[in-house]
This record gives C-alpha cells, sequence and structure tokens, in this order.
C-alpha cells in the first residue's frame, strides 16, 4: 500500500494535486503525462491511482477543492445574523478573493473543463449550480425585502459577477497594481451599485 505521506509529512494525495496543479498551468491538461505528475510528486504510479482513478480525477479535484472552500464560506455569509447587503457584499468579495488565491486551478479548470468525462463534466456543473443557486437567493432576499432593485432579474445579476470572477485568471496578475482585496472591494461595490433601488 501506498505510503500516506513523505518524510516531512506531507500527504501523498495533497502532493500529488500540486504537482499536477502545476504541471496543468505550465504544460496544460492534455499535454501532462500521468508520468511527469508522479516524477513531479516524488511517488509511483500505483499511489497516484491508490487516491485519484485517473488523469481526469486529478482535474476534477483541481476544481472540486476550491470549490468546496467557496461553498462553506458562501454557506458562511448566507447564513450569518447581518443586514442582506453587508451578508452579499461579504460573499461577492469573497469569492473574488479565494479566486485570486487559487488562480491556478481557475484557469485550470476553465481551460480544460472540456477534457473531463461527461460523468464528471456533470458533477462539476451540478456543484457550480448550488453555488450559483445559494448566491442567486441573497440578491433574490434583498429584492424581496426591498434593500436591492427588481429592475434586473436576479439571473443576469449573478452572471455579471461569475462573468467578472469566471475571467480573473486572464488578466489578474499577484505583481500587478492592485491586491487581491482591493480587486474584490471594487467588484463588490459594482454588484451592489448594479442593484440599488
Amino acid at each position: 500500500m501506498p505510503r500516506t505521506t513523505d518524510g516531512d509529512g506531507a500527504p501523498v494525495p495533497q502532493r500529488l494535486l500540486a504537482a499536477a496543479t502545476r504541471l496543468f498551468a505550465e504544460q496544460g491538461y492534455d499535454r501532462t503525462s500521468v508520468q511527469e505528475i508522479v516524477e513531479a510528486a516524488g511517488v509511483t504510479k500505483g499511489a497516484l491511482y491508490h487516491y485519484f482513478g485517473s488523469k481526469d480525477d486529478l482535474l476534477h479535484e483541481v476544481y472540486a477543492r476550491v470549490l468546496r472552500v467557496q461553498q462553506e464560506r458562501l454557506d458562511a455569509f448566507a447564513n450569518a445574523d447581518e443586514p442582506i447587503e453587508k451578508r452579499l457584499r461579504g460573499a461577492a468579495a469573497d469569492v473574488v478573493v479565494t479566486t485570486i488565491e487559487n488562480l491556478d486551478d481557475a484557469m485550470i479548470f476553465f481551460r480544460s473543463m472540456h477534457h473531463l468525462s461527461p460523468e464528471k463534466n456533470k458533477q462539476v456543473r451540478a456543484e457550480r449550480r448550488r453555488y450559483h443557486e445559494r448566491f442567486r437567493a441573497l440578491v433574490e432576499e434583498g429584492q424581496r425585502e426591498g434593500v436591492f432593485s427588481t429592475a434586473t432579474p436576479a439571473d443576469l445579476v449573478v452572471d455579471y459577477h461569475f462573468g467578472s470572477v469566471h475571467h480573473l485568471s486572464t488578466w489578474y496578475r499577484p505583481d500587478g497594481p492592485m491586491a487581491p482585496q482591493e480587486v474584490a472591494d471594487h467588484l463588490a461595490d459594482l454588484l451592489l451599485r448594479a442593484l440599488r433601488p
């Protein structure tokens, strides 16, 4: 059975994901071999297949791990005992920051999603839909309470914000003029301005 950790205590699945993320970002999913991933992670192919059934499973997990964190954080904002405007702004800014913090993962996913098997693709779409629906529910709550305008349908407002989030990997640079929180604040403010009655 493959070792769970290396000599430094790093779990093998994390090492595999880190190696795959770096290689997928540098070379592209389709140009990265399983052999390159296991060599970079310092493990055997048997270890990879023990933790991940395929390269497709690694690609899925690159995206799923970020989405899990974002879903947990969105749920915390949505369930907070705060005014709806504050909860939506927090959630809108948070998804920007967490996307920037995981920019390689986002870039890999949007560039390589079409490589997922139909089953994995369906699963990812369901996970994304759940996230977007929860976010949309915050917009709708504010619209029902009269805090946000109903002039623009909630679905369109959500698509507007996430269009910006999904394109971060095409233009944001860590060494650029804006820190992640600054970008997040600007985009969250744009969203709230679009919703003002």
